[in-house]
Formats: C-alpha cells, structure tokens, sequence
C-alpha cells in the first residue's frame, strides 16, 4: 500500500460518510437518547442549559473526516467494492482496531462506569465503521 491509494478515494463520498457518523453520534449521544447514561459513565453532570464549546463539534467532524478517509484508503487497497466487503471491512476495523483501543481505555481510565461507557462508546464505533466503511466501499 502506497500513499497513491489516496488519489483514487472518492472524498465525496468521504465527505458523506463523514456527516452520516457526525449525524449518527448527535442522535446517539443525544441524552434522551444514551447521552445521560454516557455522562453518568464518566462522572460527569451538565448544568441546566449548558451549551459547549462549538469547536468540539469542528474537531469532532474533522477527526471523523480523517478516519473516514483512511477507511477508505483501506476500501481501495484491499479492492473492497461490495456492500459484503465494505461490512467486512467495518467489522475487522471497528472491532479489531476501534473497539480494543477502547477496551484498553476502559480498562485503565477509572472511569465510575466502565462498563457502560465501553459498551456505549464501543457499540457506537462499531456502527460507525461499519457504516463509513459500507458508504466509502460501494461509492465508486
């Protein structure tokens, strides 16, 4: 694998996969949604009203474009092309890769809830990738 592959990515469709795990993950972490049950995880409690810091959301989107275009540097170098490949694809990465450096985190960050916050955030990731990694695969 070369940095060639990166020439051949279709960042259109990066760029789509992108705003569909953006999209994704205000939904999930929503709080109606699982986003008390994360904060509880951490320790955490948002005052009434509390509105963050609108860069997390830029750094957010842009950490996502990043991995979304690996993803498909990926999808490219293996030849992925298929709905089947691209899910082959999210599985290998979003459990080997995503999934285990979050296992690791849960292991040794102290969190008050590990177990949630591994299985809120994990579960998320696998669907993220499989996801990003089915949108960048079949969008030649």
């Amino acid at each position: 694998m070369s940095f060639d592959v990166l020439g051949d990515v279709n960042y259109l469709a990066v760029l789509v996969a992108t705003i569909a795990w953006f999209v994704l993950g205000a939904i999930w972490y929503a709080p109606p949604v699982l986003g008390r049950p994360w904060q509880r995880s951490l320790g955490i409690e948002m005052p009434e009203g509390f509105r963050p810091n609108p860069l997390i959301f830029v750094v957010t989107f842009v950490v996502y474009f990043v991995t979304a275009l690996a993803l498909a540097a990926l999808a490219r170098a293996t030849g992925s092309q298929t709905v089947g490949e691209g899910t082959v694809l999210g599985v290998v990465t979003g459990v080997g890769l995503a999934l285990m450096i979050l296992a690791g985190g849960a292991l040794y960050e102290r969190r008050p809830e590990p177990g949630v916050w591994f299985a809120i955030n994990g579960i998320f990731n696998v669907i993220a990738y499989l996801l990003v990694s089915v949108i960048v695969t079949v969008w030649d």
